[in-house]
This record gives C-alpha cells, sequence and structure tokens, in this order.
C-alpha cells in the first residue's frame, strides 16, 4: 500500500467529532497563558488611553446642569442623562453653516490630494526619465521641515492672492501633501513589471495602463490618502484660525472653539458635546472603511 493511500485510509478513518476537534483552535496556539494574559492587559491599556478621553467627553456632554463635569465632586457617568447640552450647540452657534464650510475644504483637499498625488506617484515610480531621483530628494526634503515654520511665508503668499477669510485660502495649502505622493507611488511600485510589459505588448498606451493596470492595483492606498486628507482637513484648526475672518466662513473645529468664550458663559457640558460633535464624521468614516483602510496601510507598505 502507497503511502497516499495509507494517508486516505488514516483519513477517513477519524469521525466527524474527532475532526471538529482537532480543527478546534487550541489553548497553546495562543501561546502561553501568562504571555496571553500580558497581551490582553496590554491591549487593554491601550484602549482605555486611546477610547477613554473620547468616552469621558460624551458622558461629561450627557450630564445635567447640577452636575460637575471636574473637580472632586465629578462622577464619571451622568445621574440624568440629558441632550440639553447638544440643544444649546445648535441653538447658540450656526453648527450647520460650519459643517457646510469645512465640507467644502474637505472636498476640495480630497479631490486635490487624489488627482495629483496618484499622477506625481505614477510619474515617480516610472525609473526612464531625468530627474526623477531629484525630485524624490526634494518630496522627502519637504517633509523634514514642520508645518510652523513656513506658516508665515504661507500667510503671505495667501494675502498677496486675496484669499484671506476665504475657504479657497484655507484649502490651498493643502494642494497635495508629500507623504500622499510616497504612499502613491510605493503602490505602484508593487505592481509587477511583466503585467505592464504585457498590457504594452497588447498594445496599451500610457494612459490604458494607468487607468486599466495601475489604479484598479493601488485602490487600498487610494483608500488611504482619502481617509488621511479627510481627517487633516477636518480636524485642522491652527490654519483656518489664522486665515480666516468672518463666522460664515469658519470651519467646525474653528467654530465649535467659540464654545469655550465668555460670550456663550463657557458650559463645560456644551465644551464637551461640540467636541464629539466635530469627532462623529471622522469616526463614522473610519467605522465604514476599517477593513480596506488596514488592507491599503499593508499594500501601500510593500515598497519604499
Amino acid at each position: 500500500m502507497t503511502t497516499a493511500v495509507k494517508e486516505q485510509a488514516t483519513a477517513a478513518a477519524v469521525t466527524p467529532v474527532e475532526r471538529r476537534r482537532r480543527l478546534m483552535p487550541r489553548w497553546r496556539d495562543y501561546g502561553r497563558p501568562r504571555e496571553l494574559v500580558v497581551r490582553y492587559l496590554l491591549l487593554l491599556f491601550v484602549l482605555g488611553i486611546t477610547v477613554g478621553p473620547l468616552l469621558w467627553q460624551l458622558l461629561s456632554s450627557l450630564k445635567g446642569v447640577g452636575e460637575d463635569v471636574f473637580g472632586s465632586n465629578a462622577s464619571l457617568f451622568p445621574r440624568d442623562p440629558t441632550l440639553r447640552a447638544y440643544r444649546e450647540v445648535f441653538a447658540q452657534v450656526p453648527v450647520w453653516t460650519y459643517i457646510r464650510n469645512s465640507m467644502a475644504v474637505v472636498a476640495l483637499s480630497v479631490t486635490s490630494q487624489l488627482v495629483f498625488s496618484t499622477l506625481a506617484g505614477y510619474m515617480l515610480s516610472k525609473p526612464s526619465w531625468k530627474g526623477r531621483k531629484l525630485v524624490w530628494v526634494l518630496l522627502m526634503a519637504s517633509m523634514m521641515f514642520p508645518f510652523e515654520s513656513i506658516m508665515v511665508s504661507l500667510f503671505l503668499s495667501i494675502r498677496d492672492l486675496g484669499l484671506l477669510d476665504n475657504l479657497a485660502g484655507v484649502w490651498l495649502p493643502g494642494f497635495v501633501a508629500a507623504i500622499n505622493v510616497l504612499i502613491m507611488r510605493a503602490a505602484f511600485l508593487a505592481v509587477p513589471r511583466e503585467i505592464e510589459d504585457a498590457a504594452m505588448l497588447d498594445g496599451a498606451g500610457e494612459w490604458k495602463r494607468f487607468r486599466y493596470l495601475y489604479l484598479p492595483s493601488a485602490w487600498g492606498a487610494i483608500l488611504v490618502v482619502t481617509i488621511n486628507t479627510f481627517i487633516s482637513a477636518w480636524d485642522d484648526f491652527l490654519w483656518p484660525l489664522i486665515v480666516l475672518r468672518t463666522e460664515d466662513h469658519f470651519t467646525l473645529t474653528l467654530g465649535l472653539a467659540r464654545l469655550q468664550s465668555s460670550s456663550f458663559g463657557y458650559d463645560q457640558r456644551m465644551v464637551m458635546a461640540g467636541s464629539v460633535i466635530s469627532v462623529i464624521p471622522v469616526l463614522v468614516l473610519f467605522v465604514i472603511t476599517q477593513r480596506w483602510f488596514y488592507k491599503g496601510v499593508s499594500s501601500g507598505a510593500v515598497k519604499l
């Protein structure tokens, strides 16, 4: 009897119960019990650091007027949960105007970032043109300078263009980011050269190869760029604070920051409610796209 026949006979002799028992994960597959406990304790610690502040803000925003948010008498959970703080926020500040302005800046930023970072990343992934290394070095060097070091020169440029107190002035510095170009370049470099050669033999031109070969393979990186751009444009506070002047042009983060001024009585519950309102769109976007986001991060990290 051959070895293959013996293996088939052995597999046939195993009962369904025994087969299920073998397929079930065993405790030792996860490591020793002590290591498993330490692993989960570390995960719970990281979860408390990341989710704890947001949960505290949410619970604080649901507290009533007579409950303390800070101090020794403050409790974590509200005794009488209420949405009064949220109603007051929408009643005292034009939240929908702020949201509309933020969405306009986000839409412009995401569109320009996707178009130009994708095209630039595609060109940088091609080794057949002169000056590619110089452009690569300049992109890497631009990432070494923090935004605060060029903020004054950016402000003077926006002022000379007449874009002060204009949403276009908020969007223009985020026209395209070097990090997004590098992400797209890494995604395009992961495409095998043999596939492109085969497409060229079939008569596909540059645009067809870019449209039907490279873009479908880089959808994960495109999603990463979209989410990163959305979060950075939505949460930006410093640059809108410098550029914008009138309340009708305020973004959401800048407008809700006015809740901390004395003109609104500095209600701590309203400040917490405003913080929760500003973070809800980011959480919704991330929850919906988290599966593809992590896949895009891993696919974009293949080659740098």
